[in-house]
């Protein structure tokens, strides 16, 4: 019984599959990269990734919803979700 219990285990973890990483090459691959890799993100974890998007680091007191999408882009690019929810803790 133990056995199938750890073979159980191996074939859960073998099935993982990688975080996405997010794309900032353009808009396009952005929307689509973010949309996968909030996917990834625990329920709870969800709304502080969404925040960070409209509010990235650097973003300058505006009300720019371009800005803070293209600064976002920037900074995000190459990250997964679960780094973007760190670093703006």
């Amino acid at each position: 019984m133990r056995v199938l219990t750890i073979l159980a285990a191996l074939a859960l973890t073998a099935c993982g599959k990688d975080p996405v990483v997010i794309d900032g090459s353009s808009p396009e691959n952005f929307v689509e990269t973010t949309e996968a890799a909030r996917r990834d993100l625990p329920v709870a974890d969800r709304l502080a990734f969404d925040t960070a998007l409209k509010s990235p680091p650097g973003k300058r007191i505006s009300d720019s919803e371009a800005e803070a999408a293209e600064i976002a882009r920037q900074t995000y690019d190459g990250m997964t979700a679960a780094e973007v929810v760190e670093i703006n803790r």
